[in-house]
């Protein structure tokens, strides 16, 4: 694995949903930064070739809309019961399941798990970022994992970037 990107799911809609949490949808806001992430990546080049994802109506709105941007088919993902409010160490986990031919892998999911997961690969980076979340909705942490062996997740990493919605460019539509 080359790189390794971890995408926190767009804003959703707490306020006014009433169904059960797994369920709940992406509201207006993002529904518009998801598919802007999505361009941002294609402009950089981020074009993963696994992806593992929760099946939480949120993350698979995200991850759709930025997959579409991307020119990837959504049927690629492996849509992961495990990933769902998953802590840092389940996620740790499943990236030992990612094939050892992929280069470019996203892990899409939720909070606290992904900061967890963040802080444990790359402490210091982590914790040099300024704002008092390292993820908020629909960030993208974009880091490059030491080698490890077949079979076994990245135990450090160096953060390249954190991308956050108010980031990107406003000539980006």
């Amino acid at each position: 694995m080359e790189r390794l990107l971890l995408l926190r799911h767009a804003k959703s809609d707490r306020a006014g949903w009433r169904g059960d949490d797994r369920s709940r949808p992406l509201n207006a806001r993002g529904r518009r930064d998801a598919p802007r992430m999505g361009r941002w990546m294609a402009a950089q080049g981020l074009r993963p070739d696994w992806i593992v994802a929760s099946p939480a109506r949120r993350v698979e709105e995200t991850v759709r809309a930025v997959l579409a941007e991307l020119g990837i088919d959504p049927a690629t993902v492996v849509w992961e019961p495990a990933a769902y409010l998953a802590p840092g160490s389940a996620l740790l986990a499943l990236l030992a399941a990612v094939p050892g031919e992929a280069r470019t892998v996203l892990l899409a999911g939720h909070n606290p798990g992904l900061e967890e997961l963040l802080r444990g690969l790359a402490p210091e980076e982590a914790a040099a970022l300024p704002g008092d979340k390292l993820l908020p909705t629909c960030t993208l942490a974009v880091l490059a994992p030491a080698p490890s062996p077949p079979g076994t997740p990245p135990r450090r990493a160096r953060l390249l970037r954190r991308v956050r919605p108010r980031d990107l460019p406003e000539t980006l539509p």
